[in-house]
């Protein structure tokens, strides 16, 4: 289910049964994304931090399930990224 999420930031993937195929692109944009589980969750942040633009990634329980304050973790290397009050 994220491949749609990744594909909303422009990312190029196909999905043929049980393999996906990703073309590399110049560069993804940022978007109103959802998260669907813990890994998914942890790819969205990466490709958010690698876009130009901002992204707003949704239902981030699944984050907090494994990682313990990501945001602040990510912050110490330079991410700017915000935790938003629900």
């Amino acid at each position: 289910m994220h491949v749609a999420e990744l594909r909303r930031m422009g990312a190029d993937i196909t999905i043929d049964g049980g393999a996906a195929t990703v073309r590399g692109i110049e560069k993804l944009k940022g978007a109103p994304l959802m998260a669907t589980d813990l890994r998914a969750s942890a790819s969205l942040i990466v490709a958010a931090l690698a876009t130009a633009g901002e992204t707003t990634i949704n239902r981030i329980y699944h984050l907090d399930r494994g990682y313990e304050k990501i945001e602040e973790k990510l912050r110490k290397i330079g991410a700017d990224i915000i935790r938003e009050k629900e």
